[in-house]
C-alpha cells in the first residue's frame, strides 16, 4: 500500500524499480495497477516473487482513510501503517517457507547495496526498529533476532521501496494524524495474537494512535517502523494548500475503505509580506551536575531519536561551584510527554523548567549532487524566494573524505568541482 500510494502520488515506477534493482537479489517483479476500494481509485502494488503466483503478502497492509498526508517545501505528512510481520490467515496470506533472515543478513544486504545514501539510511533505520521492537518483547539481543514474514523478499522489497520513495520524493517534512491500530486478533509465526500486535505497540509509542475503528489489524510492526522512522510530527492541523494526493490500496475490500492516503502539501503558514517561518514550540531545560560527558552524549541522541528538534549542552558553575551542564530541549507540543518521560527516566534530572517558545526559521531545500566521488547532499536556505546560501552535508563530505584519504575541505572541492580560485567564493556559508 506504501508503495502504491507513493506511485499514485507521482513517484515514478519505473525509477523504484531501477532503484530497487540496486538491491543484491533477484527473483522478483514490481507490478502497479489502477483499481478502487469503497469507491476511492488509486494505485495498487502487488510484489511477485518466482515460483510464487497471485499476491505476495499484501493483505494485511493496514488501509486508513486519513491519517496520512504528505507536504513539499516544508510539511509533509507519511505513509499509513503497514507491514508485513504478522500474517492475517483469514484474508488469504499465510508464513512464507525460506523467508527467514537474520537483521545481520538483511543488514549486510542494505548496507553492500548501491541504493542511495538517503534510502539506506531510511530503510536501516526502519529495520534496527523493527528489530529493537522484536528484542524487547522476546527478551534477546537485537543481533540474535532474526525477522519471519519481514524477512521475507517481498517484505524486503516493500520497506527498502518505501525507503527509496520517500528519498526519491524529498519532503522537506513529513507529518501524520492519529493512527488507527485496528482491533480483533492476528496470526503470525508466533501463532494467534491480540491486535494491535506487541511489537506494533512497541513501535507506536509516543503516537496519537486509537483502536476499533476496524474489525482487522490496520497498524502492522513494518507499518508502524515506518511511520515511526519517517514522521517529524504527528498532526493533521495547520495551514496548507493541496498540491496531490495519492491513494494505495490494499487486497482486502471492507466496508471502509481499505486505502491509504497520502497528500502532497506546501505549508502556507508564512503570512503575506513574511519571509520565514512561525513555529509555537516548548523549551525544557534542566540544570545538571552529576552526570558524565559519555552519559550526557548519549542522552543527546535519545532525546533526538524521540522527536527533539533540538538539544544542546551548555557548561556552567552551579551552588557551591560545582561544574555543570544545562541540557536544553526544544520541541513540538506534540512530542512533549515522551520527551518529558526521557528526561526524568534517562537523564539524571530531578525537575526541569518549560517554557513556551517562539521559532523562526527559513525555508530549507535539499538537492543531491552527483559525480565520481559519489552522492552529496546540499542544502539551500532561502530568504523568501532568495537564495542565502548552501552547505554540503557534513555526513557526506566526510564519508568521501573517509574513502578517498582526504580533508573534508578537499573533499568539497571535489565534491563541488571548485578550482583553488574558487575556494573563497563561500560555498560553503552557513
Amino acid at each position: 500500500m506504501t508503495l502504491g500510494a507513493l506511485v499514485d502520488l507521482g513517484l515514478d515506477p519505473d525509477i523504484l524499480r531501477e532503484e530497487l534493482h540496486k538491491l543484491p537479489i533477484n527473483g522478483w517483479n514490481l507490478e502497479f495497477h489502477r483499481d478502487e476500494r469503497g469507491g476511492i481509485s488509486g494505485t495498487h502494488g502487488v510484489v511477485n516473487l518466482e515460483g510464487e503466483t497471485g499476491h505476495i503478502a499484501h493483505d494485511e497492509e493496514p488501509g486508513h482513510h486519513h491519517s496520512s498526508l504528505m507536504h513539499t517545501n516544508a510539511q509533509r505528512h507519511g505513509p499509513e501503517p503497514h507491514h508485513h510481520a504478522h500474517h492475517d490467515t483469514e484474508s488469504g496470506s499465510g508464513v512464507h517457507s525460506g523467508g527467514h533472515h537474520s537483521w545481520k543478513e538483511i543488514w549486510a544486504l542494505i548496507e553492500n547495496s548501491r541504493i542511495t545514501v538517503g534510502a539506506k539510511k531510511r530503510a536501516l533505520d526502519i529495520f534496527s526498529r523493527l528489530a529493537r521492537s522484536e528484542a524487547e518483547i522476546h527478551g534477546v539481543s537485537e543481533e540474535d533476532i532474526t525477522f519471519h514474514e519481514v524477512g521475507a523478499l517481498d517484505s524486503i522489497i516493500d520497506i527498502v521501496g518505501a525507503a527509496i520513495g520517500l528519498d526519491l520524493l524529498r519532503p522537506d517534512r513529513i507529518t501524520c494524524g492519529e493512527v488507527e491500530l485496528g482491533s480483533g486478533t492476528v496470526t503470525c509465526a508466533h501463532g494467534v495474537l491480540p491486535v494491535p500486535a506487541p511489537a506494533t505497540l512497541v513501535l507506536c509509542r509516543g503516537m496519537p494512535v486509537k483502536t476499533g475503528g476496524f474489525p482487522k489489524e490496520m497498524t502492522t510492526p513494518t507499518g508502524a517502523a515506518i511511520l515511526a522512522a519517517s514522521v517529524d510530527e504527528f498532526t493533521l492541523s495547520g495551514s496548507f494548500r493541496e498540491i496531490k494526493t495519492g491513494y494505495g490500496l490494499g487486497t482486502r475490500r471492507m466496508e471502509k475503505p481499505n486505502v491509504l492516503r497520502l497528500s502532497l502539501r506546501e505549508e502556507a503558514d508564512v503570512s503575506p509580506g513574511e519571509n520565514w517561518r512561525t513555529e509555537e514550540l516548548v523549551l525544557l531545560e534542566a540544570n545538571i551536575d552529576d552526570m558524565s560527558g559519555e552519559a550526557l552524549g548519549f542522552l543527546m541522541e535519545t532525546l533526538f531519536t524521540a522527536g527533539a528538534l533540538d538539544v544542546t549542552l551548555t557548561p556552567v558553575v552551579m551552588k557551591k561551584s560545582r561544574p555543570g551542564t544545562i541540557v536544553s530541549v526544544l520541541c513540538p507540543p506534540q512530542k512533549l510527554n515522551m520527551l518529558r518521560e526521557l528526561m526524568f527516566k534517562k537523564s539524571a534530572t530531578i525537575g526541569f523548567r518549560e517554557t513556551a517558545v517562539r521559532r523562526l526559521s527559513l525555508r530549507r531545500e535539499e538537492e543531491t549532487l552527483g559525480g565520481e566521488w559519489g552522492e552529496a547532499r546540499r542544502k539551500t536556505v532561502f530568504y523568501g524566494e532568495r537564495p542565502l546560501r548552501s552547505k554540503l552535508e557534513y555526513d557526506d563530505r566526510a564519508r568521501i573524505a573517509r574513502e578517498q584519504g582526504l580533508s573534508l575541505e578537499e573533499a568539497e572541492k571535489r565534491i563541488l568541482g571548485a578550482s583553488p580560485e574558487r575556494e573563497k567564493e563561500g560555498s560553503r556559508g552557513g
